[in-house]
């Protein structure tokens, strides 16, 4: 009918055509019409389309040999379109995939590969989801080309399942990456795309088929950004430290993702800002270890984004020298020494800021945690108070306070009970102004308040406890609740926790076997090839995380067995030391 309709409009434009001075304008706006009606669309109305594409040839056809195509063509059994085929098509081993060439039109996909093939190598290309129907867009299922440019096609397969140490439920498996490099290649997951590549599956499961038998270098990643290579400031790794050889197929293979930036930390510079004097670093570090020795006397620091900022609190003619030494989170560390200088400076001073805990729920133990900007150097107590009614307060003694650590004077630790038998349930810390002195003479300008919520026994479960399983310790055990670590337990020997008096909720417990000892989790360290620590979590038999606790209940025996190490099942393969 529409066919009909525009050649009846071409017949009377024609005639018109034959009288009219702006002959060309209407001729353009017939081309226009017309290939515009010939365009591909989707069909309008009848029942929905749900089944996917089915290829009727390939050309080189399937598992063909001593095939060197220039290019690659897919017929399938209706119109098509692609689906960001540069990422979605998985080709091994690598090609330079810059050089190639997708594209579709009505129910042909064809592939320009631009470069040469390897001589003698088997080519799989994984199509994934990227090739699709055009009414509804289904994908083509399980849909592959191999083919080998030699004499035979290589069969070997490496398969596993990959992991994330701090899983984000919002996409737990999305962009996960294999990978394999050869053994004698200078390059690896963080400076070029790997010679055999895979991607995880829904659950985490992977397998790369169709390997050439050889020594390899097993890497996988998070590819968020899709370069097919690992940013190694920001994305989820992990890897295989040893060489593989592969001459058969390997199965059972575990990776742990988990961040760590692999910058070594180093020193930018330093230098007077007003009456401090700045350190400023590339990233922030784990620890801080300073020598001088007026440190935690006259001289304090404290530490803020990518800055360690030292203090006196009185200005000094000479250079004072100083012992610097850091970590970063993945083990490297720096020795140095710097003359700071603490002169004398008409730059307006910073005002002093104060971030309370606030918030937080106590039972009987009132943990109160304030952190400056700077270091404190006098409190003024008969201004500083706990208030729980109109009427009713509590006086903060100096023997309640404490700083976490007397050479910077940045955070205080204010800690009292509060006995049952008070029974409001919020108590909130106030502090007027002027209460704290920094040691640049500023005082808190604004007062402060910070409420907490005190909890009743009967509102409380009793009891979270259990064992740990399947690695050794010593452990860290954290009881967690939406992500936020309520309680903390450390291990140094032995495997059974205990979590007593809990506010009611849903929790998760999570472990990290902490195999240096130091208390805190470590991640992975890719040039010393050491591993990240391990981390795992309660599951129960239907794989679910969650342990739900009401008041008065006790959940005992609850066991936590490790998820498997990084590596292989070394039965299945040969490994070179």
């Amino acid at each position: 009918m529409q066919q009909k309709e525009n050649q009846g409009i071409i017949r009377v434009l024609s005639i018109y055509l034959k009288r009219s001075k702006v002959r060309n304008l209407i001729v353009l706006f017939l081309v226009i019409l017309i290939s515009s009606c010939a365009k591909q669309s989707t069909p309008m109305g009848g029942p929905r389309d749900l089944d996917p594409p089915k290829v009727i040839s390939m050309s080189p056809e399937n598992n063909s040999l001593n095939s060197t195509p220039k290019e690659i063509e897919l017929v399938f059994d209706e119109y098509i379109k692609l689906d960001n085929a540069t990422k979605n098509i998985i080709i091994t081993p690598r090609v330079n995939k810059d050089e190639v060439i997708v594209s579709a039109l009505k129910n042909i996909v064809t592939i320009e590969l631009n470069q040469e093939l390897e001589d003698s190598t088997t080519y799989v290309f994984n199509f994934q989801k990227s090739i699709q129907d055009l009414s509804e867009g289904n994908p083509a299922e399980n849909l592959k080309l191999v083919f080998s440019t030699g004499s035979s096609i290589d069969s070997l397969t490496f398969s596993g399942s990959v992991n994330t140490y701090f899983p984000d439920a919002r996409d737990p498996f999305e962009n996960l990456l294999i990978g394999l490099y050869e053994a004698n290649d200078t390059t690896d997951l963080f400076t070029a795309s790997p010679y055999y590549i895979s991607q995880t599956d829904s659950t985490g499961n992977f397998t790369i088929t169709n390997i050439k038998a050889g020594s390899y270098r097993a890497y996988a990643w998070k590819d968020a950004n899709n370069s097919l290579k690992a940013e190694y400031k920001s994305e989820l790794f992990d890897f295989i430290p040893d060489t593989l050889t592969i001459n058969q197929n390997i199965s059972d293979v575990t990776f742990n993702l988990a961040k760590g930036d692999q910058t070594p930390i180093r020193i930018l510079r330093s230098s007077p800002v007003g009456l401090s004097y700045d350190v400023i670093l590339n990233k922030n570090p784990i620890s801080i270890d300073l020598e001088t020795e007026e440190l935690g006397k006259s001289i304090f620091y404290s530490e803020s984004d990518k800055r360690i900022s030292l203090y006196s609190k009185s200005p000094l003619t000479d250079s004072i020298p100083m012992k610097i030494q850091l970590a970063d989170s993945v083990g490297n560390t720096i020795d140095s020494l710097i003359w700071s200088k603490f002169e004398p400076s008409e730059r307006k001073k910073e005002e002093l800021t104060i971030q309370p805990n606030s918030g937080k729920s106590f039972y009987q133990n009132l943990a109160i945690e304030l952190k400056f900007n700077k270091p404190i150097i006098d409190i003024n107590t008969d201004s500083l108070f706990i208030s729980y009614d109109t009427a009713s307060v509590i006086p903060v003694t100096k023997q309640m306070l404490a700083f976490s650590d007397s050479s910077r004077r940045d955070k205080l630790l204010i800690s009292l009970v509060i006995a049952d038998s008070l029974a409001q349930e919020i108590f909130t810390l106030n502090a007027k102004d002027s209460t704290f002195q920094d040691i640049e003479q500023v005082y808190n300008k604004d007062p402060l308040k910070a409420n907490y919520r005190k909890l009743k026994r009967e509102t409380l479960a009793d009891e979270i406890s259990g064992s740990i399983l399947g690695t050794s310790g010593p452990y860290i055990v954290q009881l967690l609740n939406k992500d936020e670590i309520k309680r903390e337990l450390y291990l140094p020997t032995g495997n059974t926790f205990s979590f007593a008096l809990i506010e009611a909720g849903i929790y998760q417990i999570r472990v990290i076997a902490d195999s240096n000892g130091n208390k805190r989790w470590d991640p992975a360290n890719f040039e010393s090839k050491r591993l990240a620590e391990q981390v795992f979590y309660f599951e129960d038999e239907d794989q679910s995380k969650d342990i739900t606790i009401r008041a008065g209940w006790t959940v005992p025996a609850q066991l936590i067995v490790a998820r498997p190490k990084t590596g292989i099942n070394t039965q299945n393969t040969q490994v070179d030391n």
